[in-house]
């Protein structure tokens, strides 16, 4: 039962979709298992660019079985969207499968998601008040609604009123807004469904298993990152779901025996998007640079990141996380131009050197990071296609990160392009 998960090790935005699409071609099925249109990942192939958001980076492979796992929150206008986007570029959609199980995203949790953030004041978590965290609490409440409710207007309706019942009290009077109006909402959404969605709503735990069963390649597709989990991340500074690998085994419907492969996404250097911790974060004309070099703007958002020296500290403990097997490392190409590079080895804390990463959030906003100072190589490696080929200080780095996580690196990405890669060990 071959199966890959491909996980982010960071703060989200380290190419995992060109990862994924590389990994993709090997496989028969690709499974988004977290996360909802919050999450965009770019992949690149022959000068155009695909921008997605929800639908699995295999959709670009005809061969491949796209799957929106049972751990989604989904917007429907959004997935149809997408899909439109896809159809009018050439791609097939028609075999993306959507699981029964997923949970729906409504206009209301939009509304009270950028409610929630506003009223935090400066405390603002830096959502993109896309619903994605209020889905998932009405999911925990016991009052989300499933994909498969609308194959029911009857059911819907009624789980509709209940929601509503409770959310319209809440917009009123804690937040002195119109109640929201449930026939439109019903009315919207099970057209959607009639007309766009029903041939796409399926049992993906089966079909999932049945893969598996048969001997098929499976990968499992996560959207953000270790450091944005619910549990292991930077939290309150994190998605509201599990991208960790462990997340793809209650998002996709499957056990921990069935996944024999975890590789790790890492970006040649760090970022993040939104509030929270950073302890290498730049503030000066290395940062920008970053910045400019790297294109470092979210996909959906178009928001600035933040940009910081390579933390070894950080995948160490996304290496234990996820038990990952290898790390694919992307970017590297964008520190072409840098005289040194700088490594975080570990932290100081009060005077103590920290070689894993702090539990206790206090302390992780204290550290200073303890850095090893490389060469940089100071010639473009774009055009590399074979590890031989890349300049020596380049391996050295790529080696240096292996040696100090203890994890092999088996890509090296040197590109935004589809090919633009180097098989580096494993």
């Amino acid at each position: 039962m071959p199966a890959t998960v491909v996980v982010g090790t960071q703060w989200g935005d380290e190419g995992k979709g060109k990862f994924t699409d590389l990994v993709a071609k090997e496989m028969h099925m690709v499974v988004r298992y977290q996360g909802g249109h919050n999450a965009g990942h770019t992949i690149v192939v022959d000068d155009n660019s695909f921008a997605l958001q929800l639908i699995p980076s295999g959709v670009l492979y005809d061969h491949i079985t796209p799957v929106i796992g049972n751990g989604v929150v989904i917007d429907p206008q959004v997935l149809i969207d997408e899909m439109d986007m896809l159809e009018a570029r050439g791609v097939d959609t028609s075999r993306i499968k959507v699981s029964g199980n997923a949970h729906l995203i409504f206009p209301y949790h939009q509304l009270l998601d950028a409610l929630h953030e506003r009223y935090l004041g400066k405390n603002q978590l830096g959502t993109t008040k896309r619903g994605i965290g209020p889905a998932y609490a009405d999911k925990a409440m016991r009052v989300g609604i499933r994909v498969q409710d609308l194959l029911d207007p009857k059911i819907f309706a009624q789980k509709l009123d209940v929601v509503l019942a409770q959310t319209n009290k809440v917009l009123a009077k804690v937040y002195n807004r119109l109640p929201v109006d449930a026939d439109e909402i019903r009315e919207k959404y099970l057209e959607l469904c009639e007309t766009r969605l029903k041939p796409h709503i399926a049992d993906t735990i089966g079909l999932v298993h049945d893969a598996l069963d048969a001997g098929q390649h499976v990968l499992f597709e996560g959207a953000q990152a270790t450091f944005l989990d619910l549990d292991y991340g930077t939290y309150p500074f994190v998605t509201s779901s599990n991208p960790t690998a462990g997340g793809a085994c209650t998002g996709a419907g499957v056990g921990p025996r069935d996944i024999d492969r975890v590789m790790g996404i890492a970006k040649a250097y760090v970022t993040r998007v939104g509030a929270g911790p950073f302890p290498t974060e730049l503030h000066d004309a290395t940062g920008d640079h970053l910045v400019d070099v790297g294109h470092e703007y979210g996909t959906n958002t178009g928001r600035r990141r933040r940009t910081g020296w390579f933390d070894t500290v950080m995948l160490r403990y996304a290496a234990r996380t996820n038990s990952l097997s290898e790390i694919a490392l992307t970017k590297l190409d964008v520190l072409d131009g840098l005289d040194e590079i700088k490594v975080c080895v570990a932290y100081e804390h009060e005077g103590t050197r920290v070689e894993h990463y702090p539990y206790h959030q206090s302390v992780l906003h204290q550290v200073t990071p303890i850095y090893e100072t490389l060469p940089g190589w100071q010639t473009p490696i774009e055009q590399v296609t074979e590890r031989s080929d890349l300049p020596p200080a380049a391996r050295d780095y790529v080696e240096f990160i292996e040696r100090k996580v203890g994890v092999p690196v088996s890509l090296v990405g040197v590109g935004p392009g589809r090919d633009q890669f180097v098989h580096f060990g494993v």
